[in-house]
């Protein structure tokens, strides 16, 4: 695969080891979620070191000292529908109090294109650092459209995070928005004739939410 600057795969050892939990068909719903919001509140603690702050003036039990905080609004989460949805805790744990918009999208199942059906985001969020949130990086043509509609809306300052993604999915958001920061947790080999990751974890979406 070709070298992206904007592109960052970690590879932490805590996060390899949920990530091997995940996998296994195994485990249950319940702890499937879990290792989802797990993994995404360690992959944000990672690439979220530059985020805008402010500074404020605390009162301790001694004296009045200035201290810096995370900026108001700073952060704005938007998950592609459904499975996005899966992480959005695992930001809250760090950003409570970042706003949540949604996109969604369906992809079909015979040209495996993606198709916007919904998008409802908050007002001002053309202001914020977006963290557009979807477990799994495929072909990436989901990616790539809701990109293009937070783009739509003045979103500038937009980053990607993935599970799971394949050099394909890569190649093809980095290509289409060079300006777009793509986090992954971990480098899958390939797609199948179908569009799965390969060896994956499954259907995030059915393995979330208990639908399969």
């Amino acid at each position: 695969m070709k070298n992206y600057p904007n592109v960052t795969i970690f590879n932490h050892p805590l996060i390899q080891h949920k990530i091997a939990i995940l996998r296994d068909e195994s485990t249950g719903m319940k702890e499937f979620r879990e290792l989802v919001e797990e993994i995404t509140t360690l992959m944000v603690y990672e690439a979220f070191k530059e985020v805008p702050t402010q500074k404020v003036m605390v009162k301790t039990p001694l004296e009045l000292t200035e201290q810096t905080m995370v900026a108001d609004n700073a952060v704005t989460i938007v998950p592609i529908l459904r499975a996005g949805l899966g992480m959005v805790n695992g930001v809250h744990t760090l950003f409570p109090t970042a706003r949540v918009g949604h996109i969604g999208m369906y992809r079909d199942e015979e040209t495996l294109e993606p198709h916007p059906y919904y998008c409802k985001l908050p007002d001002g969020i053309e202001k914020s650092n977006v963290i557009l949130l979807d477990p799994m990086l495929a072909t990436g043509g989901s990616a790539v459209a809701a990109i293009d509609e937070l783009k739509k809306r003045g979103c500038h300052n937009i980053s990607l995070m993935n599970i799971i993604g394949v050099p394909q999915g890569i190649e093809t958001v980095a290509t289409a928005h060079p300006d777009v920061k793509i986090y992954i947790s971990t480098l899958d080999r390939q797609l199948n004739e179908v569009g799965y990751i390969l060896p994956g974890l499954g259907d995030a979406g059915d393995r979330l939410f208990g639908t399969k």
